[in-house]
């Protein structure tokens, strides 16, 4: 049974987020339709992770097992991209892989790209896909604050209060904050994450930016282990998943 590794991009509005859910249309089961549309197969596309609505992906990375060994990868590719489109999802690329090879299990990390547009105008070209401040924003004062949450914590505070992580412990490799242009970006890396963990840092981060919060009340908020401790939770239009590493890949 050929397994396929997919490299996808999509724009999550519009969906409820990657999974498969009763409640409206997700990037899961658009796969999942194209796979059987052209291959007359039902089988799941599994994702290195779950994005919830709203949020985007650069490079998701699946996988999808097939039944059939007649198909080539290219032509994989090819096939669910034209079932899907009328949909803002775009398989860039699908190779084949090990048995063995699972989208999420085997991954060793994940990066994720914040993007504020920190201006007093409002967003025509990218509405929808950055988080609209009109207020000044401090990044330097931002990066500084992103320091105290390096390494490994317990991130009970930045943890969305549904998350089903069996443990609030994660450590974040890195998280960077600079300045584009009118733009804010916030780039953060790690194994894997806690659900919201990444827009609740951001929404935090954002408190310091406006200069409501020091870098040792995000501290505060870190030992304090409670979600009512930190800041808000910052709008999920502006996050992307930039990309999901494996063992032998490169950067990994």
């Amino acid at each position: 049974m050929p397994r396929f590794k997919l490299i996808i991009e999509y724009d999550g509005g519009g969906f409820v987020g990657w999974q498969r859910q009763a409640n409206g249309p997700s990037i899961q089961e658009a796969l999942e339709d194209a796979v059987l549309a052209f291959s007359g197969e039902t089988t799941e596309v599994a994702g290195a992770g779950r994005t919830d609505a709203g949020v985007h992906a650069l490079a998701m990375t699946a996988h999808i097992d097939l039944a059939s060994d007649r198909f080539e990868a290219k032509r994989v590719r090819n096939a669910i991209n034209f079932y899907l489109r009328d949909h803002r999802i775009s398989v860039l690329s699908a190779e084949t892989a090990p048995e063995d090879f699972h989208a999420r299990f085997s991954a060793t990390r994940r990066r994720y790209l914040y993007r504020i547009l920190n201006r007093p105008a409002p967003p025509a070209l990218e509405a929808g896909r950055v988080w609209f401040f009109p207020r000044p924003l401090d990044a330097e004062k931002m990066a500084d604050a992103a320091r105290v949450l390096l390494g490994k914590h317990d991130f009970t505070s930045f943890r969305a209060s549904h998350c089903q992580a069996a443990s609030p412990e994660k450590t974040l490799d890195a998280l960077e904050v600079s300045r584009v242009g009118d733009e804010i970006h916030i780039r953060a890396e790690a194994r894997s994450f806690l659900h919201h963990q990444v827009r609740n840092m951001v929404g935090t981060l954002g408190l310091v930016g406006e200069g409501k919060w020091r870098a040792a009340d995000v501290e505060k908020a870190l030992a304090a282990r409670d979600r009512a401790a930190a800041g808000p939770t910052a709008p999920a239009e502006g996050l992307y998943l930039v990309d999901v590493g494996y063992v032998g890949a490169p950067g990994c």
